[in-house]
């Protein structure tokens, strides 16, 4: 502000009352200018502390989803290692198993199999595929079929050739079945 905008109001206690007539108005009408302008500044003042609030908060908000959004991405590409992890020492898994299974599995290896399904919890996979599950296409591979009498029994799994693995709900190898089928 400058000083032409103050407004000085001197008056002795002695003298009469304010000046003349038109210098009374004339203060008055720098005071209302005054006045109006100090409003407009006031609004001015008011409406850039809205904006800037209101960018704070926008600011506020994208850096809570950006924390969002890089918790997922850490989460998401923990769980995809794991996965590669998995993927990398199921086969040789697998064949030891079915090593094991037909007594092939000479005694040392026998603790390998049984580090290797520590490894595998840990990771957090879990093992599916049983006999006598009912076959689903987006868990199971169905390598064969198994003639059944009993209507109840199509759709069954009849054997399990290798075990299917699951990270939470992702199918990282699917469970390589036989099934029952119904002959009419």
């Amino acid at each position: 502000m400058d000083d032409q905008d103050d407004v000085i109001i001197e008056s002795d206690g002695d003298e009469e009352m304010g000046g003349s007539e038109d210098e009374l108005e004339a203060s008055e009408s720098r005071a209302e200018t005054k006045l109006v302008k100090l409003r407009k500044e006031l609004e001015q003042v008011k409406k850039e502390k809205q904006e800037n609030l209101d960018g704070w908060q926008r600011a506020k908000a994208d850096y809570v989803n950006a924390l969002k959004r890089f918790e997922e991405e850490k989460k998401g590409a923990i769980d995809l290692g794991k996965v590669l992890a998995a993927k990398a020492f199921l086969p040789p898994m697998d064949s030891l198993e079915r090593a094991k299974g037909s007594g092939e599995l000479p005694e040392g290896f026998v603790g390998i199999v049984k580090q290797l399904e520590t490894a595998a919890t840990s990771l957090g996979l879990v093992q599916f595929g049983q006999t006598g599950d009912s076959f689903d296409p987006s868990l199971h591979e169905a390598l064969g079929q198994d003639p059944t009498e009993d209507k109840d029994q199509d759709d069954v799994i009849t054997a399990v050739l290798v075990p299917g693995w699951k990270l939470g709900e992702v199918v990282i190898q699917p469970a390589k079945v036989r099934v029952a089928h119904f002959a009419d």
